[in-house]
């Protein structure tokens, strides 16, 4: 199937998903879609659930504080609507894009397409540059690490990340005003007058 046709059923689902409000049937949905999904099922909603984690246990354990502290009663339902909606629209996302070569859909917007290159080639430099500080890390270590050598390790880590953001951030900014995109336009003498 077309890609972009694909895309914009996507896109028209999560504005349809978003306007349901009944929890049974956005529960159909999301066994309907772990159905259709094919063998990727079960990766796909172990990746949703992983990814959606953080998120239930803050909006959850927020509601439920909420509810129960203002309203005397913790309600359930609207927290199990909201859990199953972003739960669907995840799995509808990360099948999508398991689904969608992101450059055929992206050919005909020539613009688009280096920006796509531009971050998948930057998102290759930095899955590198962290496997090469974890097997630095992993070779080093004789026994299992304890937690505060994963933190050193992480916030190394992070160093080292922030450190080249930044550079690449200065090298674009430099590139960028050598060719004069932050130079401001001359005022308008018509528009000075008035």
């Amino acid at each position: 199937m077309n890609p972009r046709v694909l895309l914009f059923a996507y896109l028209g689902a999560l504005v349809a998903i978003s306007l349901l409000h009944s929890p049974a049937l956005l529960a159909t949905l999301l066994l309907f879609a772990f159905i259709a999904s094919g063998q990727d099922r079960l990766a796909l909603l172990r990746a949703s659930v992983r990814a959606l984690a953080v998120f239930t246990l803050t909006v959850g354990l927020s509601w439920l504080l909420y509810s129960w502290l203002w309203q005397g009663a913790p309600d359930g339902r609207w927290l199990l609507l909201v859990i199953l909606r972003v739960l669907l629209m995840v799995y509808l996302g990360l099948w999508f894009v398991r689904r969608v070569p992101l450059m055929a859909l992206l050919e005909r917007w020539p613009s688009a397409t280096l920006l796509a290159t531009l971050t998948l080639s930057q998102i290759a430099i930095y899955r590198r540059l962290l496997a090469d500080f974890r097997l630095a890390f992993t070779s080093r270590r004789a026994a299992p690490p304890r937690l505060t050598d994963r933190a050193r390790h992480a916030g190394a880590q992070g160093i080292v990340l922030l450190d080249k953001s930044l550079a690449a951030a200065a090298d674009a900014a430099q590139a960028l005003r050598s060719r004069g995109v932050f130079d401001l336009p001359a005022p308008n003498d018509a528009g000075a007058a008035r």
